[in-house]
């Protein structure tokens, strides 16, 4: 069984900081030996409530992507995995429907509005109630609208961190349990 984890980090949130690095853990652990960092380069500034300027980060980012998964096989690939962070969330639910992955499970940390326009279908979410990105609110209607379980993290920011570092490690473990559980399944 051929298995495969790509990880969709946010612009300034890359692969190695700790909800990506520690699912790419957990995945390996689950035997996803394969997978794929997606690196981007892109100068963001004021993209916050700026939707022009987010539909430019998004065709940028979405066009590397592209790029870096040109030579992947998906149809050799028996279970795809998307782990996404961020602005990330979008590319991969984007990018799992262009592709047609409707199979692929999706992990997406912080998610975006947007993020649910493209309807990811086995899917599970994690966001902060205090996360200046998104409204909180308007993430919980649209995860219950897509039938997708969403975790919510109190006083929680953009980085499902709070101002307690020990409390933060505890939210991390948590945050890590929910995606082991979610990934095992088949």
């Amino acid at each position: 069984m051929s298995k495969i984890a790509v990880y969709f980090p946010g612009i300034g949130y890359h692969c190695d900081k700790p909800l990506l690095y520690y699912s790419r853990k957990i995945a390996c652990e689950l035997g996803y030996e394969d997978y794929r960092n997606v690196n981007y380069t892109y100068k963001a500034e004021n993209l916050r409530g700026n939707d022009e300027k987010m539909m430019e980060a998004y065709k940028a980012l979405f066009s590397q992507a592209e790029t870096a998964l040109a030579d992947i096989d998906w149809s050799a690939c028996d279970d795809v995995l998307f782990v996404s962070k961020s602005i990330g969330t979008i590319i991969a639910a984007s990018y799992a429907k262009k592709q047609e992955l409707t199979d692929a499970k999706q992990v997406l940390y912080t998610p975006l509005a947007q993020t649910f326009s493209f309807a990811p279908v086995k899917a599970a979410a994690f966001i902060g109630t205090a996360d200046p990105w998104s409204n909180t609110d308007d993430i919980i209607r649209l995860a219950e609208v897509n039938h997708i379980p969403l975790t919510v993290y109190e006083g929680c920011n953009h980085s499902l961190e709070c101002g307690n570092s020990l409390k933060n490690i505890e939210i991390l473990m948590d945050v890590m349990q929910k995606t082991r559980a979610f990934c095992s399944r088949e």
